[in-house]
């Protein structure tokens, strides 16, 4: 077991580094000029070339990818190119928007899509499982963006309950800052349940179809004790792994989200850095986002093998 775990460790190491390479390479290639962006188009090349020269620009691409890599590994995440402020403080306070933001999601969906995916397990071919199964799959076929303008048309403007933007401060009371995001958090919430509780209801069907289970049900055992004491704790690993994959999401996937609602998280602001070619912002903040999606993966890796004796004691 501590081998394989070591194994996706290093596996996890090595796609770390391979995006490293594609993050740093395909935002170097991006079309404008960072230079000509911070100094404005009326600057002279003289001192666009003093731009590039103190920054680094003027070295070839390997090098520069060298000097970023370095940063990175000791936590230097680089000067902000746009306005000048260290990338470290630009990420603070985002990053732990979108953590509430993903920490909230988490709490409310991962429990209520694992209670209705054994419910629909529990009553097969009934009116219950129909409505989740109807539910699920049709939330799962509409885009992000749809669901997210669906919900502000609602509750925004045709109700009025809630607000469009999700302006947040750190002057607002706990109350106050889950009203402002109570958009994107149901928004993120209805789009991530929809997937969870579809293969929730999936890895249970699957065990179900197993040998010592049709055994327990000819036997006479309830149905719902079967799944319950059974064969919900046989797939707990492809649940975690699709819990993991989803939270991963949560962190990474939220940039259509987070712009529609102008929530102040991490995406927002790797797309105002893509905007104004703010290069090392946008490098650091998609880094951020694949370690976090790395040891998720790993995590859930890691849960599957212990909740698997075949795997966690081999012979």
């Amino acid at each position: 077991m501590q081998r394989m775990v070591i194994q996706r460790i290093f596996i996890g190491l090595v796609t770390l580094w391979v995006v490293s390479v594609l993050v740093f390479v395909g935002t170097s290639v991006l079309p404008g000029d960072v230079a000509q962006i911070v100094m404005g188009q009326s600057a002279t090349p003289e001192t666009l070339a003093a731009y590039r020269a103190a920054n680094g620009l003027d070295q070839p691409l390997y090098m520069q990818y060298a000097t970023w890599l370095g940063g990175m590994v000791t936590g230097d995440l680089g000067i902000s190119k746009a306005g000048g402020a260290s990338i470290s403080s630009l990420i603070g306070g985002r990053f732990g928007n979108t953590m509430f933001l993903a920490g909230v999601v988490a709490i409310i969906s991962v429990p209520l899509s694992v209670i209705l995916g054994l419910i629909a397990a529990m009553y097969p071919a009934t009116w219950i499982d129909r409505v989740l199964t109807f539910g699920t799959l049709s939330l799962i076929s509409v885009p992000d963006f749809f669901i997210a303008t669906f919900m502000v048309l609602i509750f925004a403007v045709n109700l009025g309950w809630l607000p469009a933007i999700a302006h947040i401060s750190p002057e607002d009371t706990m109350m106050e800052t889950i009203r402002a995001s109570a958009m994107p958090l149901i928004t993120l919430i209805i789009v991530v349940s929809a997937q969870m509780i579809r293969m929730t209801l999936a890895g249970i069907l699957n065990v179900m179809n197993s040998p010592y289970i049709e055994m327990s049900i000819l036997k006479g055992v309830r149905r719902n004790r079967i799944i319950v004491r059974h064969a919900f704790l046989n797939a707990i690993g492809p649940i975690v792994n699709v819990v993991a994959l989803n939270l991963a999401y949560l962190v990474s996937g939220v940039v259509i989200v987070e712009t529609i609602f102008a929530y102040p998280g991490l995406a927002k602001l790797m797309i105002d850095g893509v905007q104004t070619r703010d290069l090392p912002l946008v490098q650091a903040c998609a880094m951020i986002f694949c370690g976090t999606y790395v040891i998720l993966i790993i995590l859930s890796d890691v849960a599957a093998i212990l909740s698997n004796p075949r795997l966690r004691n081999p012979k």
